[in-house]
């Protein structure tokens, strides 16, 4: 089983590291789990104009073919202007409408104060779910205060980002079992 975990924001480090803790929890757990991330800033992605997502180049199809790749994912990302970042948006526009069909997400939204924790519900939960995704119900939002230099402090968060990471997987799990049993009930 594949997971990709991106890090949707080409600036900060605090995305990163709430994303790192659950990719980190999920391969401790889950020995038979490959995970990677994929952290933005360290890709150079051209803006979406339409293309096949198999017609980019460079960085472009790079990340693109690893995200297709994927089994599930776990995508964080930080709120900017009470928004996803415009990085992130340009990621799911150079997807296919259906990249993430019968995909599971697990998400980690982090933000400078509590007035941004629906963000991912009025915002991203509604993009994931037209791309076809399966979206872990329990996300977990994470503010400024939950760290120290670069480090999540709160034990709270902690537990939920590790109940994240066991929560996707057997999801994922769950998923691919109903797949194998819906496939041999119906041949053709």
């Amino acid at each position: 089983m594949k997971i990709i975990g991106i890090s949707g924001s080409i600036v900060g480090s605090k995305t990163r590291i709430a994303v790192e803790r659950v990719l980190n929890r999920m391969k401790k757990q889950h020995t038979d789990v490959e995970v990677e991330l994929i952290d933005m800033k360290e890709y150079r992605l051209v803006f979406s104009d339409g293309r096949d997502y198999r017609d980019y180049t460079g960085d472009t199809k790079t990340v693109l073919e690893k995200i297709m790749a994927a089994d599930g994912y776990i995508i964080g990302t930080p709120t900017f202007q009470a928004s996803i970042p415009g990085t992130l948006k340009n990621l799911f526009d150079l997807l296919p409408m259906d990249a993430f069909r019968d995909k599971v997400i697990g998400i980690v939204s982090t933000a400078g104060s509590a007035k941004h924790y629906l963000v991912v519900e009025q915002q991203l939960k509604p993009i994931l779910t037209y791309m076809l995704a399966s979206v872990v119900s329990k996300y977990v939002f994470i503010e400024e205060k939950h760290y120290y230099q670069k480090e999540i402090i709160d034990d709270e968060i902690i537990f939920r980002l590790d109940r994240l990471a066991d929560d996707t997987i057997y999801s994922i799990q769950a998923a691919e079992e109903i797949k194998k049993a819906n496939e041999s009930a119906y041949p053709f």
